[in-house]
């Protein structure tokens, strides 16, 4: 994954140092997409509106974080004497922070990529084109030589050729969106796309499949430079008003700008020229491309600065994991009715669902899909779904979880479910995301921005989510009407238990200390807890780089034994629920083998666990069965966070990962 960002500025006079600013601050919002390499084009100098060309742009790519590019930057322009201080009435730039797919990280595969020399076109690109093998191919035999090792460039390049060959026969002159149009007819696979070129002075053109990308736009008072309200038609038409337009792979480096937001869907082609935007559809008939006009509304970001902000805190991470008192709290505002005698008794509410309940009880099955630690909140949720939805007949429903709802294999799982019939509902963190689009129905997570790449309050608001799915599902049963309205107010409470265990701070920092130089950690786990052994185990391998794996307790004896020994820190996961009694014997067989053990138990049972202070206990509130994932993964979280700084690596953009895998 990767993460793209444009700047175009129109009757707005902008230094090159503020244009410069923009572009970076908008990658280090971007970081968390990608962070191996990055790289921007500017501008040479200012061109005439109407111009038909303009000098070839600055281009700056580099490998490393978007620092190494600011300080290469700054570098080339004291080498350069480049004029920061130069007026830009109109001004398009691009940037790009990388997470390498095709190729090493380095200059020559960061983005922009370059048509050749010269830098007729430049692109930026977020997602993997499956086919340049055979593009690559065909320019190389038109005489094209290729200098980096990415799918990219075959994109460039191809614009170059579309542009050349419509030249040469003498052609009307060919527009920018017309060579864009042309491109997307020859590529396959995912991307979303940033167009410049100095043929086109003053324009953008951007398109996607199947990658995210969103237009932002802010128009700018004549006299005092501040945002003014108009009406959507007024924003996106052609007029002399100055404006600033932003395009960006997600809302995180729109929301300091503007709050004025277009989601760009599958197949539209949007060009920005003239202070004006353009909106075509590209759609493939009989093996032809057919533009068309397409109207588009601005939507408004629900988001604030505050939260894309670390605040006090020295990580995102650390702010995450801290902050999941207020998201979870976040996440059931509104949704949980508290009951008022025999004539109103406990329950939920999950608006985006209600006109669906009925159709999702007669489901023949419900199936979960999602990746990584969504995975692991399906999986946490799965028992108390299973217990309180009852039989379901008919065909099925597919929920889809995904913090990003941008998730490759997710969304070609629920494209799949969709072509298939299935009732398809979205569980996310982002509105206006793919999931969220192309479901028939879902509920938010409303958890706030996770920055981080490790996820951490979006997991346990997720959790909560489908345990309230389930509350709603089986709302109609009259025999678990008990169980379902101790689990409510367990829910109402449960932001108070995870203050609580945020109180362990520092003894999972002081246990940290003491894994410090390990290799590896287990993390047992059973029932509702098998899920937090995984994803405790996730977070530990993510961020701190240690191996850790998630283990199912009952699997113990089929292989994992043969690893204990007293030098070996196994975690095992005891608190009170219907597999206490079990996991205490899996405690008793590693105590007897010698196993270095960490026990999480509920508060008290710290000697029923640890004989004779044979092991290290955590001590976490209980709760309801199916809410003690929540509590219990916090300890694990915070034990990841701190190994992760103490070994002195990055924790909030681990080595290899980005935030949200949206290429396969």
């Amino acid at each position: 994954m990767c993460g793209i960002f444009a700047y175009l500025n129109f009757h707005a006079n902008k230094e090159r140092r503020h244009i410069l600013e923009v572009l970076f601050n908008g990658l280090r919002r971007l970081e968390y997409r990608g962070y191996d390499s990055a790289g921007i084009a500017i501008d040479d100098s200012l061109s005439p509106l109407h111009s038909t060309s303009s000098p070839p742009p600055l281009v700056f790519r580099q490998a490393g974080n978007i620092e190494s590019l600011v300080n290469s930057v700054n570098q080339e322009i004291t080498n350069t004497d480049l004029n920061l201080d130069e007026v830009f009435y109109f001004h398009a730039g691009i940037a790009h922070t990388r997470w390498a797919t095709h190729g090493e990280p380095a200059p020559r595969n960061s983005h922009p990529q370059s048509s050749g020399p010269g830098d007729d076109f430049l692109v930026v690109h977020n997602g993997v084109i499956t086919n340049y093998e055979v593009l690559k191919e065909t320019l190389v035999r038109h005489g094209f030589t290729f200098d980096s090792d990415t799918d990219t460039e075959v994109i460039p390049k191809l614009a170059k050729f579309v542009f050349d060959k419509a030249n040469e026969e003498g052609e009307q002159t060919v527009t920018f969106c017309e060579v864009v149009f042309e491109v997307m007819r020859h590529l396959e696979g995912a991307y979303a796309l940033i167009f410049k070129s100095w043929h086109y002075p003053n324009e953008l053109v951007a398109c996607k499949r199947g990658s995210p990308l969103l237009l932002g736009v802010k128009e700018l008072d004549q006299d005092k430079s501040n945002n003014h309200v108009f009406k959507d038609a007024h924003f996106l038409s052609k007029n002399e008003h100055p404006k600033e337009f932003f395009l960006s792979s997600d809302p995180h480096a729109l929301v300091e700008h503007t709050k004025k937001v277009l989601v760009i869907e599958d197949g539209e082609v949007v060009h920005l020229k003239d202070g004006g935007v353009s909106i075509l559809k590209f759609e493939r008939r009989n093996g032809s491309s057919r533009p068309a006009s397409v109207e588009r509304a601005l939507s408004v970001l629900e988001m604030e600065v505050e939260q894309i902000n670390k605040g006090k805190y020295d990580h995102y991470m650390q702010k995450e994991i801290h902050e999941q008192p207020e998201s979870l709290t976040t996440t059931m505002r509104g949704r949980l009715i508290r009951g008022g005698g025999s004539r109103k008794p406990k329950a939920v509410l999950l608006g985006g669902l209600k006109d669906h309940l009925k159709t999702i009880r007669r489901s023949r099955r419900i199936v979960f899909i999602g990746c990584g630690t969504s995975y692991n909140a399906a999986l946490a949720s799965r028992p108390i779904l299973e217990e309180l939805s009852g039989p379901i007949y008919r065909e099925d429903t597919a929920v889809f979880v995904s913090q990003s709802g941008e998730t490759a294999d997710t969304l070609l799982a629920l494209e799949y479910a969709r072509e298939n019939g299935a009732l398809c509902v979205g569980i996310t963190n982002t509105v206006g995301s793919s999931i969220a689009r192309k479901t028939h129905c879902g509920v938010h997570i409303n958890a706030g921005a996770e920055i981080g790449v490790a996820s951490t309050k979006a997991y346990t608001s997720q959790i909560v989510v489908m345990v309230m799915l389930a509350l709603a599902i089986g709302s109609d049963t009259i025999s678990s009407q008990t169980r379902r309205e101790a689990i409510v107010d367990g829910l109402l409470d449960l932001p108070n238990k995870v203050r609580e265990v945020l109180k362990l701070d520092e003894e999972m920092k002081d246990l940290a200390q003491l894994l410090i130089d390990e290799q590896s950690l287990l993390v047992f786990g059973r029932g509702y807890n098998y899920a937090t052994a995984l994803e405790g185990a996730l977070k530990v391998k993510e961020v701190s780089l240690m191996h850790s794996e998630g283990i199912l307790a009952g699997e113990m004896k089929h292989g994992p034994l043969a690893l204990v020994d007293e030098n070996l820190p196994i975690a095992v996961i005891a608190t009170r629920d219907a597999c206490f009694s079990k996991q205490q014997s899996v405690i008793q067989q590693l105590h007897a083998r010698k196993g270095r053990l960490i026990v999480m138990c509920s508060k008290g049972d710290a000697a029923s666990v640890s004989s004779s202070g044979s092991c290290r206990a955590i001590e976490v509130p209980q709760v309801e069965d199916c809410l003690q994932p929540v509590v219990n993964i916090v300890p694990l979280q915070l034990l990841a966070y701190h190994l992760t700084v103490l070994r002195g690596h990055n924790v909030d953009q681990p080595r290899n990962l980005a935030k949200s895998v949206t290429t396969q």
